[in-house]
């Protein structure tokens, strides 16, 4: 297992030697989030994501977990001409962060960032809108954001789970997890099993980063 684990590192390293770091603004803003350890998207995770939102040209986005703005900001250049995201985020504090370096990168009339629990801010938004989204928030919650985010998806809408993986946690038993993320374990679970089982979806997992979902809506 120790063998195995340190050859899949070895290939996740060559695969990040080719990918090239942001330039700019937004490099320094993918290196201040790290700096501070806020969670953002892992640089082969954000190669895949930009090849699914080339492929789709998406004109309304959905995000949820907008941390400090990077994902958001990044995926703004892969929209539709005219094309909107909307993103949504419980901390406050990021909130602010957020709204500043999107307004840095003269973003702030492409991105709408709403402050706000997400389970709550997703029953307000309108159905069958959004023909991408991309779901990066609390890991225990992605199965409680599940039926709303199947609402306002259209048909033929993308839907990206980032982080499904879990660090390997996923992988184990219920009891070989350690008691604190029992729950989180279990609720992702049972969420990678019920978009790989609704007959709504077509569905690919991915172990990319720490695990890539990529959900299509019949």
């Amino acid at each position: 297992m120790q063998g195995q684990a340190q050859t899949m590192e070895r290939i996740s390293s060559f695969i990040k030697s080719f990918i090239k770091d942001d330039e700019g603004k937004l490099g320094q803003i993918y290196l201040e989030a790290v700096k501070n350890q806020v969670p953002v998207m892992r640089p082969e995770t954000r190669e895949l994501l930009k090849t699914q939102l080339i492929m789709k040209k998406p004109m309304q986005l959905l995000e949820i977990g907008t941390a400090v703005g990077y994902s958001s900001i990044y995926m703004s250049n892969y929209l539709a001409e005219g094309g909107k995201i909307t993103t949504v985020e419980l901390d406050e504090e990021r909130v602010k962060i957020a709204k500043s370096n999107i307004i840095d990168m003269d973003k702030q009339d492409v991105i709408e960032v709403i402050q706000g629990d997400a389970y709550e801010v997703l029953k307000t938004l309108p159905d069958n809108y959004y023909d991408f989204a991309f779901v990066d928030a609390a890991k225990g919650q992605y199965i409680n954001y599940y039926p709303d985010v199947m609402r306002v998806v259209k048909s033929g809408g993308v839907i990206i789970s980032d982080n499904v993986l879990q660090d390997g946690d996923v992988l184990e038993s219920h009891f070989t997890v350690d008691k604190r993320n029992r729950t989180i374990h279990d609720r992702m679970r049972e969420y990678l099993y019920t978009i790989t089982h609704d007959d709504r979806l077509d569905t690919a997992l991915v172990s990319v980063g720490d695990g890539v979902a990529i959900s299509i809506k019949r």
